[in-house]
């Protein structure tokens, strides 16, 4: 399904079907466009530029009608459906209208696409009703499914070798760091960082540029985490999901403090 380079290995591909600018982000992150990190301002230093391009993974970026362009009931969905999706391996689909969601599995069993990523930024989008359904009607045509809450959750796992191939190939999902640390004076502090896997929107890269040179210490290394993942900033909600019972902005939060503290050896 996917592109063969020289080597006859088969490249992973996939499409973005999409609503809203949140997949842009995440599009952007992966080609990784020079324009689109701007975190430090004049002090950039191109840590992530020239590193990596994921360009030649993305066969399409499809733009749909805002969900608020909409009526609430699609009653003809396949209407604003793209016209011809090319084949690929997997599908993200972010931020689109619920009618328009839920005919979307069919139309990519149609072309051949055997995988489904929908990000959950804001429960309000998805709600746990219509994520059940999509996913029902995924598991009826034999499609992988991941609905991360929020996005930067998502890992690999044995049974749905596509999704895993996305996390791994293009090194995004489940924030995961290198860390060394030195002494100043009395204080350790972080003397430099590795992104070995970004958050999918990038932030991971801000958040480890922004912790070189912070003591080790619990309490000030958090809120230096917390400070530059809110600065990036995140872009999912502050409104406390029902099913998490807490903000998914927040999960986010303790997703990049946890890298962080694994990469030093904590617990």
């Amino acid at each position: 399904m996917g592109l063969k380079p020289a080597n006859g290995e088969e490249i992973f591909t996939l499409v973005f079907i999409y609503s809203g600018e949140y997949a842009e982000r995440v599009i952007r992150n992966l080609i990784n466009d020079p324009s689109f990190c701007k975190s430090c301002d004049l002090y950039c230093d191109f840590c992530k530029y020239n590193v990596y391009s994921y360009v030649r993974y993305i066969r399409a970026a499809m733009q749909l009608p805002e969900p608020s362009e909409l009526p609430a009931f699609v009653d003809e969905p396949e209407k604003y459906m793209p016209k011809k999706i090319p084949k690929a391996n997997l599908c993200v689909a972010s931020g689109l209208h619920k009618d328009l969601l839920l005919e979307l599995p069919h139309h990519l069993y149609k072309v051949g696409i055997r995988g489904l990523i929908v990000p959950i930024e804001d429960f309000v989008e998805v709600p746990s009703g219509l994520r059940k359904q999509v996913e029902e009607k995924c598991q009826e045509l034999g499609l992988e499914t991941a609905f991360p809450k929020p996005f930067c959750s998502l890992k690999p796992v044995d049974d749905k070798p596509l999704i895993s191939r996305f996390v791994t190939e293009l090194k995004v999902g489940r924030p995961s760091l290198a860390i060394s640390t030195a002494r100043r004076g009395k204080y350790e502090v972080i003397d430099s960082t590795i992104v070995r896997r970004s958050a999918p929107c990038g932030s991971t890269w801000y958040v480890a540029k922004k912790i070189i040179g912070v003591k080790t210490r619990r309490g000030v290394l958090y809120d230096a985490v917390a400070r530059a993942h809110h600065s990036y900033p995140c872009t999912a909600t502050m409104g406390v999901d029902p099913e998490m019972k807490e903000p998914i902005l927040h999960i986010g939060g303790f997703i990049i403090r946890e890298a962080v503290e694994k990469a030093l050896g904590g617990a």
